[in-house]
């Protein structure tokens, strides 16, 4: 029986459950790693929440009196070729990344997780079927995947999400799958089937509690490639549309001026590269805890 149906049954003990969260939550608060984490992504959430309101002047306004001004005290990023705050455009830079990515990695993270209980429960067949499909598909450059899906349903934010939302799910339902097999051996999963629990019953009651952890942790690994991700599509003219002040926009629009006007690409690179370590240092942070 797993450990969260257990804390369940009528008479079972509840302090090792609950010590074993307070250990975690110590663990928490003492991992560098993961605070500091957390910090960049707070930073960062905070400014697509409300980077309307906190930007020193209006990131869309034109201003072609001072294109391509360096950073000063009046623009403390520069201006782009437009005249553009660079500062206050990658302040709401955040915005559309920061929906379009968790949601695509919340996408694939639920359709892998339910993927990779089935196939890792069942095996036989149905495993070898989808897992030779899922290799297959894993042989081709995701991003090439990613483009053919786009050039055939049309681009938005919608799509963006669907479309990396699929391409993650036979990743995440491969490492589920794994995490699964060896749960299946395990004597609480025997138990349940001689109380004649179903298949449904003993997959999402019994083992999604034991691999979710596992599922959490490669959930924070595909944001950060989801984050990279967006912003190479939209580089290339595939993800997020303008007039988005989205970074990988900014940096397709003046990438061209790099050698001689290098404050209309830095600002925006350096913010998505922010963005992407941030995620990382959580998701090793959360692996160190969930170990603990």
């Amino acid at each position: 029986m797993s450990a969260a149906a257990h804390s369940l049954a009528p008479g079972a003990p509840q302090q090792p459950a609950r010590g074993r969260a307070h250990e975690r939550l110590h663990a928490a608060c003492r991992s560098p790693t993961l605070i500091a984490g957390l910090l960049i992504l707070a930073f960062w959430i905070v400014c697509a929440l409300f980077g309307g309101a906190i930007t020193p002047q209006d990131p869309f306004a034109d201003d072609l009196l001072a294109t391509l001004a360096p950073p000063s005290p009046a623009h403390w990023f520069g201006t782009d070729q437009l005249g553009r705050d660079i500062f206050s455009r990658v302040i709401v830079g955040a915005r559309d990344i920061l929906i379009v990515a968790p949601l695509a990695t919340l996408l694939g993270t639920v359709l892998g997780t339910a993927l990779g209980l089935w196939i890792g429960y069942f095996r036989g067949v149905l495993d070898d079927v989808v897992s030779r499909i899922i290799e297959a598909l894993q042989a081709l450059p995701l991003v090439i995947v990613a483009l053919m899906a786009l050039a055939a349903v049309g681009t938005s934010n919608a799509t963006v999400v669907l479309v990396i939302g699929f391409v993650f799910t036979p990743l995440i339902a491969r490492t589920v799958r794994s995490a699964v097999l060896n749960e299946t051996d395990l004597d609480y999963i025997a138990a349940a089937r001689l109380r004649g629990d179903g298949a449904a019953a003993i997959m999402f009651i019994e083992i999604l509690p034991n691999v979710l952890p596992i599922a959490l942790v490669e959930m924070t690994v595909r944001l950060g490639y989801a984050i990279f991700f967006v912003a190479s599509l939209s580089f290339i003219g595939f993800g997020i549309q303008p007039p988005s002040a989205d970074w990988g926009i900014a940096i397709a629009e003046n990438y061209s001026l790099i050698g001689s006007y290098w404050w209309t690409v830095l600002f925006d690179a350096g913010a998505t590269a922010s963005l992407v370590i941030g995620v990382n240092l959580v998701s090793d942070g959360l692996a160190g805890v969930l170990d603990a």
